[in-house]
């Protein structure tokens, strides 16, 4: 039964127990050797392996750090990553990539989200790729640039299966090539959904703090979405609004608006609040930019939190959410952007330094709901803190609120220049 097939297996035993069984491995081929590599579920979510397993299946191995600091190599061939327990990013040729759940150890042995098999390792040209029909992930021999001779048709030469080789020594780095994200064709108009925060009952932040007149997150998330419209539109990209009145939206709901608009970026707009156990909230100040990964402080888990609460408002639980089937999905199709959201929350907190009166609070990862469904470079913007009564009046201002959209306007579009650059598109 091929990996799919068992999971699907495993839903449905999941529909009459109450607990669900183990996970089924995961298949590698390599050459005329197949085997099985064991999974199971990560503990942020989603499906992790046995880096050690996953290695060996591939022809490479783990090295792990002399100094005892957690840090590990993993290799395949000439491709190698840089791994920490207890993080989310890996460093393969000096670049820094996000992955949607951190590598972790467990019971002595280091686990590593399953997405680092099935899609990282083949975005970097490591002589890997992932058959989702057969569920199979197998390794190939590659041919480096100086040893490639042109075919007497002028393409490349087809790559060919091989059996695993022992891997005795660190392996240079120097062939790691990041292949772009796939996309649509280049000339089509561009559309960028906007999500205001909360609404409904679900009234987000109130502030600011020891004001007699209260302000409402929803309220300012939505009046600020529709004047992030009009920017966009002004620069002749299309967009979606997830909401344009004082509505609820589920959280799981906006992003899938998201990807039945097949947009190409999703932001999310919300208003921050000071933690009440600060020496002084109702100074916090500053704007901040969220992409989907796992949170590593304190403060990154509290905005979390604070902005996922909005799930109790909703009547409908998403039943898939335990589903491993749905795990594999989701983990596979998200990661794919999880490099380029970064990259997209890098310009736009460049974009609202240059017009923003508070203090740039930097680009921070953490675990939001909306983002999840999302399946494009989504973002979680924090436009202020509402509970300070200066970036409180400065969030209210039209004016404000225009120049900070036509601010975040434009880094949206310098990213999707940036990108058909690289992508070698046209428009």
């Amino acid at each position: 039964m091929t990996l799919l097939g068992a999971l699907a297996l495993t839903l449905q035993l999941s529909a009459v127990a109450p607990a669900l069984p183990p996970l089924p491995p995961l298949a590698v081929r390599a050459g005329d050797r197949l085997q099985s590599v064991p999974t199971m579920r990560h503990p942020d979510g989603g499906i992790a392996v046995r880096a050690d397993a996953l290695a060996g299946a591939l022809g490479g191995q783990v090295v792990t750090s002399s100094t005892g600091s957690g840090r590990y190599r993993f290799e395949v061939g000439t491709t190698g990553l840089d791994l920490e327990a207890g993080s989310a990013l890996v460093v393969a040729a000096g670049d820094t990539i996000p992955l949607r759940a951190g590598v972790y150890r467990r019971g002595g042995l280091l686990y590593v989200p399953l997405a680092l098999a099935t899609e990282l390792l083949p975005r970097l040209g490591a002589g890997v790729m992932f058959d989702p029909d057969k569920a199979e992930l197998r390794r190939f021999s590659t041919v480096t640039a100086a040893r490639r001779s042109p075919s007497p048709s002028g393409t490349a030469p087809r790559a060919r299966a091989e059996a695993p080789r022992p891997v005795t020594q660190t392996a240079p780095a120097d062939n790691v090539r990041n292949a772009p994200v796939t996309r649509s064709a280049p000339l089509r108009q561009r559309v960028v959904v906007v999500d205001a925060g909360h609404g409904g009952p679900d009234n987000g932040m109130s502030g600011p703090i020891g004001a007699p007149n209260k302000i409402y997150e929803k309220n300012i998330t939505l009046s600020f979405a529709k004047a992030l419209r009009v920017a966009l539109e002004q620069r002749e990209i299309q967009v979606v609004m997830t909401r344009t009145t004082d509505t609820l939206i589920a959280l799981g709901d906006r992003g899938r608006i998201a990807n039945q608009a097949k947009a190409d970026l999703f932001l999310s707009v919300h208003v921050n609040a000071a933690n009440p156990r600060w020496t002084n909230p109702g100074g916090a100040r500053g704007f901040e930019t969220y992409f989907l990964a796992e949170a590593k402080t304190e403060d990154e888990r509290r905005v979390a939190a604070m902005e996922n609460e909005a799930i109790r408002f909703e009547t409908d639980a998403d039943v898939t959410r335990d589903d491993p089937l749905g795990f594999i999905m989701r983990d596979m199709a998200q990661n794919e952007h999880l490099r380029e959201s970064g990259r997209l929350a890098e310009l736009l907190q460049v974009g609202m330094k240059r017009v923003h009166p508070g203090p740039s609070r930097g680009v921070k990862q953490a675990g939001f709901r909306v983002l999840v469904t999302a399946f494009m470079p989504a973002v979680l913007v924090e436009i202020g803190f509402g509970t300070n009564k200066l970036e409180a009046q400065y969030m209210t201002d039209t004016d404000r609120q225009r120049e900070l959209a036509s601010a975040l306007a434009d880094a949206v579009v310098r990213y999707l220049e940036q990108y058909e650059r690289k992508v070698g598109g046209g428009g």
